[in-house]
């Protein structure tokens, strides 16, 4: 497979750069690039090899998803009572009832909490309960390693959930640490939000300001007791640190309960899971943003936790279940209408953090091709990151990359890393105006340093190029 422009043979220049990467050796190849215009292949190197994709599954999900659930789907939140009020108590429970929505911030759970003073309630004689029932009760999907779970990729995943901060890496709290007041002292760890359910054990030391600024934060395996230990220079500035909580239900539910208390409402009994009874009274709700807006943390910032609830929440839209295995089936289903071979196409889960995930470079290429005729198009296009900008909801994960070339600012692409795995695929515009598809992948190596270069190289040339001439396809 050759193509050529005026300036010399395109599959020549990108041996050259392939041959001057030997972090390569032994690794596996994949890239595919055709024209955005006709769909037509410029260039293909082993792109039709399956292969390890990482967070450039991302695309197939967010694809799958507009297609399902529509750029203007929001997710609900519903807070219900069964009880009766007499007074200022009320004599039953509290329901608060998740669908889904990874993009909850503790002043959503004040505004629902707002509701309850509205109707003069100051004691709730029952119980607080959390109702996650509108998604099944399995937390992660199934190659998601167990050293993964307390990451902030790696979070559990639950119809009633709660970020920490408008990144919305829901499941997750922010741990930030600062310098003692003296040297010798333990540091300040402080929770972004505050919340009761987590037990934090501070074993950090503050050091001389020339000490070693070094803090690791680990929560212990099936429990929410986290351990900061380390040492932080007197007069440093804060860390922060991301860490996953092990049950986002009872997270979510401690965030309200402590709303409650800021509007002066006491809770007698206990906080649990449960199901929303029938004859339950809705009495307040909260919507989130449309999906056309979310589509910018998930994709930019390539957030894993919200490609498993849209995952489930196809499962939920087009099969009345959310599951991962209903979600990925209404999935594909969706992705084939599109045009891909999915008899080619492994889809374990919707983020891309399985290793077990496999697509062939052509088949992201076909992708980024057909979804161009959608009316949601210009939304998923937008979503994706942008080379060199500084703004992280724009430039997301490119942000850092590509920056003083031609194609800072011209290349739409998402980014893709795991262990011995990186992607790239997305649109450029080369200077004559042409616009072109494509997807690098690269499998199998054992030194990361320089890998992302290589992509950025191939990248860059396509956007360097006065004149693409398909010849010898």
């Amino acid at each position: 497979m050759q193509a050529a422009n005026v300036d010399g043979n395109l599959g020549q220049k990108i041996q050259q750069i392939l041959d001057d990467s030997p972090g390569l050796t032994g690794a596996l190849t994949g890239i595919s690039i055709r024209s955005a215009e006709t769909g037509e292949m410029i260039y293909e190197r082993g792109a039709q090899t399956r292969l390890r994709p990482a967070s450039n599954l991302k695309l197939l999900t967010a694809a799958a998803a507009l297609e399902t659930l529509g750029e203007d789907h929001a997710f609900q939140t519903e807070l219900y009572i069964k009880g009766v009020q007499g007074g200022h108590i009320l004599q039953g429970n509290v329901y608060l009832k998740g669908k889904g929505d990874p993009t909850l911030l503790e002043k959503d759970f004040d505004e629902l909490a707002a509701s309850l003073k509205h109707r003069q309630v100051k004691l709730v004689h029952g119980d607080l309960i959390g109702d996650d029932s509108w998604y099944d009760d399995i937390r992660y999907s199934q190659d998601l390693v167990w050293s993964d779970e307390q990451e902030y990729y790696g979070a559990a995943v639950s119809a009633l959930t709660a970020s920490p901060n408008e990144d919305y890496d829901t499941g997750t709290i922010i741990l930030e640490v600062t310098p003692g007041e003296k040297a010798g002292k333990r540091a300040t760890v402080k929770m972004k939000p505050e919340t009761d359910y987590v037990k934090v054990i501070n074993k950090t030391k503050t050091e001389s300001e020339d000490g070693v600024k070094k803090i690791e934060v680990e929560r212990s395996h099936g429990t929410q007791v986290i351990t900061v230990t380390g040492t932080i220079p007197e007069h440093a500035g804060v860390i922060k640190e991301w860490i996953s909580v092990k049950d986002p239900t009872a997270y979510a539910l401690s965030l309200f309960e402590k709303s409650m208390k800021k509007h002066g409402i006491k809770v007698l009994g206990k906080r649990k899971k449960g199901k929303t009874p029938v004859g339950a009274e809705m009495i307040a709700t909260h919507q989130s943003m449309p999906l056309s807006q979310m589509l910018i943390p998930f994709m930019k910032l390539s957030n894993n936790s919200h490609a498993e609830v849209l995952v489930k929440e196809m499962g939920k839209e087009a099969e009345g279940k959310g599951s991962w295995k209903d979600g990925l089936k209404v999935a594909r289903n969706q992705l084939k209408s599109m045009g891909l071979n999915m008899e080619t196409i492994m889809m374990r889960d919707g983020s891309g953090i399985s290793q077990v995930n496999l697509i062939p470079a052509n088949e992201i290429t076909k992708l980024l091709f057909a979804v161009q005729e959608k009316t949601w198009f210009p939304v998923y296009l937008n979503a994706l990151p942008i080379a060199g900008n500084e703004n992280r909801m724009v430039g997301g994960t490119l942000r850092k990359r590509m920056k003083g070339t031609y194609a800072a600012g011209n290349v739409h692409a998402k980014t893709g890393t795991i262990s011995g795995t990186s992607s790239l695929s997305g649109y450029v515009t080369t200077k004559r105006g042409e616009k072109v598809i494509f997807s690098i992948i690269l499998n199998n190596f054992v030194e990361e340093k320089g890998i992302t270069a290589i992509q950025d190289r191939i990248t860059v040339m396509l956007a360097d190029q006065e004149n693409l001439l398909r010849s010898g396809l």
